[in-house]
């Protein structure tokens, strides 16, 4: 596949368009969930205005009354072409997709697809919360088949673990979150090949979460899991919903690999009532017409990344952080800084130094001890909160 990797596109950086107080006007949870003297980094809202095409969309439709139901395949279409263009991959065929509320959403009506009550679905802990939330919550049991060395996969574990999952004949998923968050692991080809061939020989389906797929740091390659040998009886989501900052938009895409087509056409009519026209509408407008803003969003993310390495050396050289290839989002191993045992650092951040970080103990197997930045701010503000995170230990 050829792809074309994020370059300088000459827009101004998104993460310094914004002052605090002009984020402290928003009212979405990032903002609003704790007071005003607490900095919040941690739920995954960046700090941004949005990309000028989605907002020439939206006030377009908005113009024209155009706040119907979803319809037609401009979404997928858009998806295509981005893929096309960005990781060299023409796999997304508008016929095998699907519009869905939003990508966990949709990982539930993938996974009813596949699983019944009771069946397994494995997870690489440690790993975005509602993994175990909304599985669990659906009557599948989690299985966890934790990261391994570098928190990469950990093939062995990973069969085994498939082993365990269908036992006497039962059916079993394995949900795949790629780029894996919160590591910011990106899975490579050669790794998602043995995953496709495990689940194969196990009789295990894919179903992967791949929202931060455009979010990849400069030189990293995203590989599709529907693109690699011997992933077509896979089912994938994905949005425009993380890279664009669309969280309040809802709308995803199921993909269907070429063996999961008759799986995909099982998918109730009634799921296709959840998306948003206007979510639709805004995150065509990004797949379309905001690479040169998502560019941007990529550079100044680089930039974040070496500044919080930097940071974290200086003030707080305990802090194990090994920047991630991909997301906005960064995993911080507090283990080495002698809080008292038991002791949760995300509230040791929150009660001493007033900054909300997401503690890793929801992440499952390999979070305790462990906290979640959210990167996607402005520089003076992760200053601030490694400032303030230093300040509460001392």
């Amino acid at each position: 596949m050829t792809r074309i990797p994020h370059e300088t596109s000459g827009e101004p950086n998104p993460f310094r368009a914004l002052t605090l107080d002009h984020l402290r006007r928003r009212t979405s949870m990032k903002w609003r969930t704790y007071p005003d003297d607490v900095l919040p980094l941690w739920v995954a809202e960046m700090d941004v205005p949005l990309a000028e095409p989605i907002v020439r969309a939206l006030t377009d439709a908005l113009a024209l009354g155009d706040t119907g139901y979803p319809a037609c395949t401009g979404y997928a279409e858009a998806l295509a072409g981005f893929a096309g263009k960005r990781w060299g991959w023409q796999g997304p065929a508008v016929e095998r997709t699907a519009i869905v509320p939003d990508v966990m959403l949709g990982v539930v009506e993938m996974l009813k697809l596949v699983t019944g009550p009771g069946d397994a679905v494995v997870v690489n802990s440690p790993v975005y919360p509602p993994f175990h939330q909304f599985v669990e919550h659906m009557d599948r049991r989690v299985l966890e088949a934790p990261l391994g060395t570098g928190l990469r996969i950990d093939l062995d574990t990973l069969e085994e673990t498939f082993r365990r999952a269908t036992r006497g004949g039962r059916r079993a998923a394995f949900l795949l979150c790629s780029p894996h968050n919160p590591t910011g692991t990106v899975h490579t080809m050669a790794e998602l090949a043995a995953v496709a061939a495990l689940a194969d020989r196990h009789g295990v389906r894919v179903v992967a979460d791949e929202i931060h797929a455009p979010l990849t740091a400069a030189g990293v390659a995203f590989v599709p899991y529907l693109s690699v040998p011997g992933a077509e009886s896979g089912l994938s989501l994905m949005s425009a919903s993380k890279a664009w900052n669309l969280a309040g938009l809802k709308a995803a895409l199921a993909i269907a690999g070429p063996a999961a087509a008759a799986d995909l056409a099982r998918l109730p009519e009634e799921v296709s009532h959840g998306p948003s026209h206007l979510g639709v509408i805004a995150h065509t407008a990004a797949l379309r017409e905001g690479t040169d803003w998502l560019d941007a969003v990529l550079a100044g993310l680089d930039d974040n990344r070496r500044l919080l390495a930097d940071l974290l050396a200086e003030h707080l050289p305990a802090i194990t952080y090994r920047p991630g290839e991909a997301t906005y989002l960064a995993w911080l191993d507090c283990r080495a800084l002698g809080l008292d045992e038991g002791a949760d650092p995300a509230d040791v951040f929150l009660r001493c130094g007033r900054v909300a970080l997401n503690s890793g103990v929801p992440f499952g197997t390999g979070g305790a001890g462990h906290v979640r930045l959210n990167l996607a701010t402005s520089p003076e503000l992760i200053a601030e909160g490694v400032r303030r995170m230093a300040a509460a230990l001392d």
